[in-house]
């Protein structure tokens, strides 16, 4: 049966190195958020506001195609970022046109580690997209922790797990 996996974390929590880990089980898909929009708006996401506005026309196409695929019997992880209710009910709505239950990956990580982390990424210069220190402030801010009542089966990541 496919299963929709769908993460929770702050920039540089590990969402994408868990999804990989992910991935790599049998008849799973991983559809990344990032490298969609690096691939079709690398050049115009300079601000919050252009990955608000770039990140919905992905949402838009992305949504059908993984539903598609749930329904084709593949399971997806869902590397997109679901940090707010309102994004945590677009993936849930996913799962629900797919009829699947879908589980969320909470990393729970103090923002220092985060942070160092971002530190590093930045340096290596492997991620398509750096953020700085400031931004990843200003983007936190608007993180919201997920409730055991969004609908989701709830696997909380953190330092211990």
């Amino acid at each position: 049966m496919a299963e929709l996996h769908v993460l929770c974390g702050k920039i540089a929590s590990g969402k994408s190195t868990l999804s990989a880990q992910l991935g790599r089980a049998a008849g799973t898909v991983v559809v990344s958020e990032d490298a969609w929009l690096a691939a079709l708006f690398g050049d115009q996401m300079a601000s919050i506001a252009d990955y608000v506005r770039c990140s919905g026309r992905v949402r838009e196409v992305a949504g059908p195609h993984c539903v598609d695929l749930l329904r084709a019997g593949t399971s997806v992880i869902l590397d997109f970022a679901a940090n707010t209710p309102e994004q945590r009910a677009w993936a849930l709505g996913v799962a629900q046109a797919a009829q699947v239950s879908p589980k969320l990956h909470f990393l729970d990580l103090p923002d220092a580690l985060c942070l160092a982390r971002l530190k590093q990424r930045n340096a290596k210069g492997q991620h398509p997209f750096a953020v700085s220190e400031a931004d990843f402030d200003r983007i936190t801010t608007y993180f919201v922790a997920p409730g055991e009542d969004e609908g989701f089966e709830l696997i909380v990541h953190g330092l211990a797990n």
